[in-house]
């Protein structure tokens, strides 16, 4: 029987194991990131960029959810327009905390999809009223006047809209998810099933990296300390070459995330050095892979298009263990879309205490698109302007604010 909206209780906890693994397994089952994923965010000493919390959702009695949330201060400059951010950058020069927004989420810092994990029988939208709710006082008590529910699909974003009182949450586009379908039987039926030229494209560009560089390709389970060492250099390499940088994971995390028995380590070696060339951590969740992290060695990635001939071998490992797709977060579009993923639209759903901050957000929030928020975005839509998307009927006009 359904939860009534005046029966649901929240109860938020610090600590994954404050909350009994039975629910985390019924909230969040495979192909979702679970109990294993912020058990090793939480293990890895984060403080000093997060506070994670986990609001346990009950009904009537019964646990019926779980919704995990963090809190961070967020660089304004990462949301501002290009000519704020800067001033703001110079201010927090002489005042730090100019250039920082302290915001209260809900959703993980890194996972690719928000989720409120709920049994099966429960909605999102007989808990969200209350959730909203004691979202609101937590975080007031520490001192974050921004909301916001992080990266959730169009699914969900009209029951978090709905769920508020007074001044609603509003939604604004964020960087869109990346997933590629695996077809039936094998890698070499994916490759047929993209366009011609995309095809042609990816194979020419296959044959010319191993024309240029001949590439030892292994997947483990659980790399030693020096394998380690070699990939989290790679990492770093990676990392400081990325534009959006929302979190920062230093070797502790990769120590952690191997013991889970869902992380595979895919590694291709220089056949003649037997140096690591390029990795990718992924997750092998039911009938998803998931590409968390890669990391290449850029004296050589792009001669040898190492990042076609790691995703060359990613689709082996999935099709190896009966995957039907490959989802590979938000960013770095433009390589994906050579490789056939197609968007996965979401949201980020916020509101401000402030009316005033609420409403200039708002303003902005309505201007913000795919084309806005990324470059190879905005190529990709010129060229294919029927999969922008019609986020109208989410963006629309709304009473009540």
């Amino acid at each position: 029987m359904p939860p009534e909206g005046s029966t649901v209780r929240i109860e938020f906890v610090s600590r994954v194991d404050d909350i009994d693994t039975a629910l985390w397994h019924a909230c969040f089952p495979p192909p979702l990131e679970g109990r294993f994923w912020y058990q090793t965010l939480e293990s890895c000493r984060l403080e000093d960029q997060f506070i994670f919390l986990y609001a346990r959702i009950t009904a009537g009695g019964r646990a019926v959810g779980i919704a995990p949330c963090f809190l961070h201060d967020v660089p304004i400059s990462l949301v501002a327009p290009a000519p704020v951010a800067w001033a703001l950058r110079q201010l927090a020069r002489i005042f730090p905390r100019v250039g920082f927004q302290r915001t209260f989420f809900v959703g993980s810092p890194c996972s690719d999809e928000g989720t409120i994990g709920l049994v099966a029988g429960t909605t999102l939208a007989e808990v969200m009223p209350a959730l909203q709710r004691e979202v609101r006082s937590k975080a007031r008590s520490l001192a974050a006047a921004m909301i916001v529910f992080k990266d959730f699909p169009a699914r969900d974003v009209t029951a978090i809209v709905a769920g508020g009182q007074g001044r609603k949450f509003f939604p604004t586009v964020s960087y869109p998810g990346t997933v590629v379908a695996l077809p039936a039987p094998d890698k070499e039926a994916c490759y047929r099933s993209m366009a011609h030229t995309q095809r042609h494209n990816l194979l020419k560009k296959l044959r010319r990296s191993r024309a240029e560089l001949a590439l030892e390709t292994s997947v483990i389970a659980r790399p030693s300390d020096r394998e380690l060492e070699e990939i989290f250099g790679l990492f770093r390499q990676t990392f400081e070459r990325g534009k959006t940088k929302f979190e920062r994971l230093d070797r502790r995390f990769f120590e952690r995330v191997r013991e889970h028995g869902c992380a595979h380590f895919i590694l291709q070696r220089d056949a003649a050095s037997g140096e690591l060339a390029a990795f990718m951590l992924v997750f092998h969740l039911s009938d998803r892979v998931i590409n968390k992290f890669i990391g290449l060695d850029y004296r050589r990635a792009g001669k040898a298009f190492l990042y076609f001939r790691l995703f060359d071998a990613a689709f082996d490992f999935a099709y190896a263990n009966g995957a039907k797709e490959i989802q590979s977060g938000q960013t770095g579009y433009r390589a994906k879309f050579d490789l056939g993923h197609g968007l996965v639209p979401l949201w980020n759903v916020f509101r401000h205490e402030n009316w005033l901050v609420h409403f200039i957000f708002r303003v902005i929030g309505r201007r913000i698109s795919w084309a806005s928020l990324d470059a190879d975005l905005a190529t990709h839509l010129r060229a294919h302007p029927t999969r922008g998307g019609d986020f109208s009927s989410i963006i629309g006009p709304q009473s009540g604010d």
